[in-house]
């Protein structure tokens, strides 16, 4: 018998911002800088007007072989089933607006050979619906289970997938971005690099090195687009599921059912840092346990959040606690 779950779905906290909301629909709960929705996305996505939406970071259900108890659909079916969100998607950004977008592989059934599904998607979102790629990420994670087992762990054919793509997408081939906003500690070989000074040469490769190469006055070293475990910077140093903050404590000591694919903290912290100012609205159509929401708001950042599983918007509440 499935337990009765009962939380006050009143403001969280006090409405002293201005606070966005979906037109004509009540909102499951909000707090200072945000609200989060419980229904049908491509539903309540028609509901947001056009050029309002600064950046939408999600990370949509993935096109596995097995079913996830979020629901996904079948790498047949897949872009299919996103273009539809896709269209919404670029009709809500503002012209300088960007979509973060998560997604991972996955291979093809009853072969050890990987699936092309994911990137059929990207150049539909690039030739059908018009965006543009800004960059591409990789996120590392060591988490990840050695699967398929029958390939890895059984045969012994293949290795372990640890990386998964994230896509950076832009309205326009000018979106608003600023990377001083994201810039890593110097490492201690560019300490002592910058201390000796860098000579004017041409490297091998062709590239120009000049004297300029080595100013410690820019606040910090450049990021990569690749998110690894051991960097030093906070905003790329982590691993997948936290399972001892508030939200997971929270979950098992009421019973609810946390969500079973939960992103990193840092990674919409990293892309909202870069990619918005203050106050910029945020989206997450796919919010599960609203991680999202839960960035944008120590952010100061307005935010929107949706999704159609009730259990999962309840248990994102206690992020906000």
């Amino acid at each position: 018998m499935q337990k009765t779950i009962t939380l006050p779905t009143k403001t969280l906290f006090t409405n002293k911002s201005k606070c966005p909301k979906i037109k004509g629909v009540e909102s499951y709960y909000k707090t200072d800088f945000g609200q989060a929705y419980l229904g049908d996305s491509l539903e309540l996505l028609s509901k947001i007007p056009k050029n309002s939406v600064n950046l939408i970071v999600t990370s949509p259900p993935y096109a596995l072989e097995f079913k996830k108890s979020y629901g996904n659909s079948s790498k047949d079916e897949y872009v299919k089933w996103f273009v539809p969100f896709a269209k919404e998607f670029i009709r809500v950004l503002k012209d300088d607006g960007s979509l973060i977008l998560n997604i991972a592989g996955s291979y093809n059934k009853g072969v050890p050979t990987k699936s092309l599904y994911h990137y059929k998607l990207l150049i539909s979102l690039v030739e059908e619906i018009n965006f543009h790629l800004a960059q591409e990420f990789y996120w590392y994670n060591p988490a990840k289970m050695p699967m398929p087992a029958e390939w890895v762990t059984v045969r012994r054919i293949r290795v372990k997938d640890s990386v998964e793509h994230i896509w950076w997408l832009s309205k326009t081939p000018w979106p608003k971005a600023n990377n001083r906003n994201v810039l890593n500690p110097y490492s201690k070989d560019m300490l002592r690099l910058n201390s000796k000074g860098l000579k004017k040469t041409l490297r091998p490769s062709g590239h120009n090195i000049k004297s300029s190469f080595s100013n410690i006055e820019s606040g910090g070293s450049i990021p990569p687009n690749v998110f690894e475990n051991d960097l030093v910077n906070d905003f790329l140093k982590f691993g997948n599921n936290s399972a001892n903050n508030n939200y997971a404590i929270k979950c098992k000591a009421k019973g609810i059912k946390m969500h079973p694919a939960r992103y990193p903290e840092t990674i919409p912290s990293f892309f909202i840092n870069l990619l918005t100012t203050e106050y910029d609205l945020v989206l997450d159509p796919f919010a599960g346990s609203n991680t999202t929401g839960y960035i944008a708001e120590r952010l100061n950042r307005q935010w929107l959040a949706i999704d159609n599983v009730e259990e999962y918007l309840i248990g994102s509440k206690f992020r906000f606690e």
